[in-house]
């Protein structure tokens, strides 16, 4: 008698679950901007919205990364290796309802194509180490785009090495993507403090000069670029880019939490209120801490400045507008 109340229990109790409303479907978000790396050597706990970059003295080894030392309510761990982070973070896709642009080298997106068909779209360049200076041959690359499933260029990170965007000896690359119709992304402006004179000797701030890539648009009129960080903090020079290039929009990743908040937001509202809200796409630059996620969607969800409408925009549909997408989620 009591196994039977016990499962009579159980069943009344599963119906009565099965007649609960279920939670609405959270709303599609879509960063374009995701890396494969995971477990990067040396990089630990992070707290977002670093209040401030301190100076340090050339006699004393700096951290890598850095950011103040904080007291942090919100510390976002890292993963260990890189299989526990492509785990965890698509775990928080399904949980967030998240569509990614993740890059790296052709091999490690693949996997994370694979893991999750539905919510990765793949990305590759041409020197996926970033700052590495190794390039692919150009040939490679238009496989990977053709054969290969690849759908964006990215991340390009000719500022690590010095160089700007409309450097002739990388030109054959966007004449590539150009010819193919492949969006690129670009990194232009913040890389983090002191990575200069810390982590990466050729990297040079003045080369994240939005305006450096007038020259390269003018030869490629057809060539869809997104500016990442959002050329950060250089406002000016990205409004003169924005206004004279139609074509031409940017993500908000990095810039979203490695700043003081209020900056963040001042930056961001900048672009907004001078008229280019529908060229802002959500990102994260995901590098090692899954939750990282989350706190980045909270910045635009909590943005008081911005519309409802301005925030779906912004966390989706102006993504899928510039991927060309179908779907758009109007709200």
């Amino acid at each position: 008698m009591r196994c039977t109340t016990l499962s009579t229990l159980l069943m009344a109790a599963a119906a009565i679950a099965a007649a609960q409303p279920s939670e609405p479907a959270r709303p599609p978000v879509i960063d374009v901007h995701v890396h494969t790396f995971g477990g990067i050597p040396g990089v630990g706990p992070m707290c977002p919205f670093n209040p401030q970059f301190l100076a340090a003295d050339p006699s004393i080894k700096a951290d890598q990364i850095g950011w103040a030392k904080q007291d942090c309510t919100d510390l976002l761990e890292p993963s260990k290796t890189p299989e526990e982070y492509m785990k965890a973070v698509l775990a928080e896709y399904e949980r967030l309802n998240v569509t990614a642009v993740v890059m790296g080298d052709q091999k490690s997106v693949q996997k994370w194509k694979d893991a999750a068909p539905g919510r990765i779209i793949p990305g590759t360049s041409f020197d996926t180490g970033i700052g590495g200076g190794k390039y692919l041959p150009v040939e490679e690359l238009r496989t990977a785009f053709t054969k290969g499933g690849f759908k964006v260029m990215g991340e390009v990170g000719l500022q690590y090495q010095g160089l700007s965007p409309s450097d002739p000896s990388v030109d054959a690359y966007f004449a590539l993507a150009e010819e193919l119709d492949i969006p690129v992304g670009i990194h232009m402006g913040t890389g983090g403090s002191g990575r200069a004179n810390i982590t990466m000797p050729k990297f040079r701030g003045s080369m994240g000069n939005p305006l450096l890539l007038e020259d390269l648009l003018a030869r490629h009129p057809k060539l869809r670029v997104w500016i990442m960080h959002a050329g950060y903090p250089m406002i000016d020079q990205l409004l003169t880019l924005l206004q004279a290039n139609a074509y031409l929009y940017v993500d908000v990743a990095g810039l979203i939490w490695s700043y003081p908040l209020k900056e963040v937001h001042n930056y961001i509202q900048r672009i907004v209120e001078a008229g280019f809200e529908d060229r802002v796409m959500f990102g994260t630059d995901q590098l090692v801490w899954p939750k990282l996620m989350a706190a980045s969607i909270s910045v635009i969800e909590g943005a008081t400045y911005l519309s409802p409408q301005q925030k779906r925009d912004i966390l989706y549909n102006n993504a899928a507008r510039f991927l060309r997408l179908d779907k758009v989620d109007k709200k």
